[in-house]
């Protein structure tokens, strides 16, 4: 049916347009050819116009509601990333505090290893100044036993006994 209406609609636009001699204007022919035509262009290319610019339309709404969506969603990470930031925050405030802590309890712990130590050497070292001085003792008794056994017996008195004694001690 829309056929045959298109075919009629394009022969009447020919057929008023013919230039019969008239006198006179022919601004009524001219205004209707216009309009047939302008129907005619309507009828063929209007539902697909009005198609294109509705998907248009919705494709624009749709690549809109994306970008809202995008943006919320940047929106939240950003919130979740700010939260994220205060506990790193909070967890290192917590992280240099507990580390002060065990920093001056190893401190306080290898000062007393450090004083534990140097008692410990201090007696040792008492324990070894006892000893030399004990062995210096017998060596140099030793020594003087010595020297007085080698001596002769006849020269060997209290007075001879003192004298080796005191050079030794002197």
């Amino acid at each position: 049916m829309s056929r045959i209406l298109v075919l009629l609609l394009m022969i009447s636009t020919y057929a008023l347009a013919s230039e019969a001699e008239h006198a006179g204007t022919d601004i009524v022919q001219r205004t209707v050819n216009f309009f047939l035509f302008a129907g005619l262009v309507w009828y063929l290319i209007g539902e697909p116009v009005k198609n294109y610019f509705a998907s248009r339309s919705q494709s624009i709404a749709d690549e809109l509601k994306k970008v809202q969506d995008k943006l919320d969603e940047s929106v939240a990470l950003k919130k979740e990333a700010l939260s994220k930031i205060t506990e790193a925050e909070k967890f290192a405030k917590e992280l240099a505090e507990s580390s002060k802590k065990e920093n001056k309890i190893i401190n306080d712990t290898i000062m007393s290893q450090c004083d534990a130590e140097l008692e410990n050497i201090a007696k040792q070292n008492i324990s070894k100044m006892e000893f030399e001085e004990r062995k210096m003792v017998r060596d140099v008794v030793e020594e003087i036993v010595l020297e007085t056994l080698n001596q002769s017996a006849d020269s060997f008195d209290k007075e001879a006994m003192a004298n080796v004694i005191l050079k030794k001690v002197a």
